[in-house]
């Protein structure tokens, strides 16, 4: 039997410098790889005026496509103009992720960002699962966030409370159709989401050691345009945004405020795990100037890593995480007992 055929879908805006390592990662494991690349409405600040990178990226996807893409493989979706931000139905980024997902042909539709990335034998194992499982309808990784460089690992109370896992693998066929980008929901020919039939759980693919290596914090470029799209594309729950970066990213003046979900803790640890090879060499190339491109300076990072008492209040944050995740749940299931009708919580109350 021969493996499913993989459709990767991407959405890309200034993905430099992952763009080309990250194509490559992909390449002898894609059965086609459609890339959309452009930014859409609210992300006018970091794109040209016709609505595309400003970093190269678009010239490094031709470049891929003339030099690296011997079996056809690569096809790259632009418009003339900025991306809708949503559908008919006002469903978030749905025009950019439904221009690869009606152009798919594949027998699963794996969903990628430009800067995250999988190890080799991990890839395999995956495409192993869904050859043995012709029925696995999906599947969720979880992943590592990495900060600053690769030796540093974001944590925080997002992650430990289940933000820690994104649904990326989807079933695909004739009549499938893609619903909403956040979460990525996917509908089979019956109009059932996927998520609801076999689907393979995060915790599950945590056990067998399988991650999505996700780079998002990497270079203050990607910060600092990131940071401007979610300012003006979500203004309510991203106001403060650009302050937490250049307080938080560009200096640390709050060494538990280090991730861009700034309402919540986090906090740096030391990463000393392996990473995707491909990853490893796109590293060497910046940092022997074979890839010009800026790094973050991480000398602030190592002084707080090196501080003894960091660890200990680290202890003590996610001490203070359980209690207060498990309090607040616990006072959200005592007010559903209040609503509940006076002779059921009556037996409750005695129970």
């Amino acid at each position: 039997m021969e493996f499913p055929r993989i459709t990767f879908g991407i959405i890309v805006l200034n993905g430099e410098p992952f763009t080309r390592y990250c194509l490559r990662s992909l390449y002898r494991y894609a059965y086609e790889i459609i890339v959309v690349e452009g930014g859409h409405e609210d992300a006018k600040s970091v794109c040209t005026p016709d609505g595309h990178s400003v970093d190269g990226t678009l010239e490094t996807l031709y470049n891929f496509k003339k030099e690296e893409d011997p079996e056809n493989k690569l096809q790259i979706i632009t418009k003339t103009g900025f991306w809708p931000k949503t559908d008919e139905l006002g469903r978030h980024r749905t025009p950019q992720s439904r221009a690869y997902a009606e152009r798919a042909t594949g027998d699963y539709l794996w969903q990628i960002d430009i800067d995250e990335f999988y190890k080799n034998e991990d890839m395999d194992a995956v495409l192993k699962m869904l050859k043995k499982d012709p029925s696995i309808s999906g599947i969720t990784f979880p992943f590592i966030n990495f900060w600053g460089d690769i030796h540093y690992r974001i944590e925080g109370w997002k992650f430990l409370r289940g933000g820690s896992y994104c649904h990326r693998v989807f079933k695909w066929g004739p009549g499938y159709s893609y619903l909403t980008h956040e979460p990525p929901t996917i509908l089979n020919e019956e109009g059932t989401d996927l998520r609801m039939l076999n689907w393979i759980n995060g915790k599950r693919m945590k056990r067998k050691g399988i991650f999505m290596y996700h780079y998002s914090h990497l270079f203050p470029w990607q910060v600092r345009q990131k940071v401007q799209v979610y300012k003006d594309e979500k203004p309510d729950n991203c106001s403060e945004i650009i302050e937490w970066a250049n307080n938080n990213y560009f200096q640390i003046s709050n060494p538990f405020n280090i991730e861009r979900h700034y309402w919540m803790p986090s906090w740096l640890e030391l990463y000393k795990g392996s990473h995707p090879s491909v990853v490893l060499s796109m590293m060497a190339d910046i940092k022997s100037g074979k890839k010009g491109f800026e790094m973050r300076d991480n000398a602030d990072v190592e002084e707080i890593l090196n501080d003894r008492s960091y660890f200990l209040k680290v202890f003590f944050m996610k001490l203070y995480n359980e209690w207060d995740y498990y309090t607040k749940n616990l006072l959200f299931q005592i007010s559903r007992v209040k609503n509940i009708p006076g002779k059921i919580k009556r037996t409750l109350t005695k129970v």
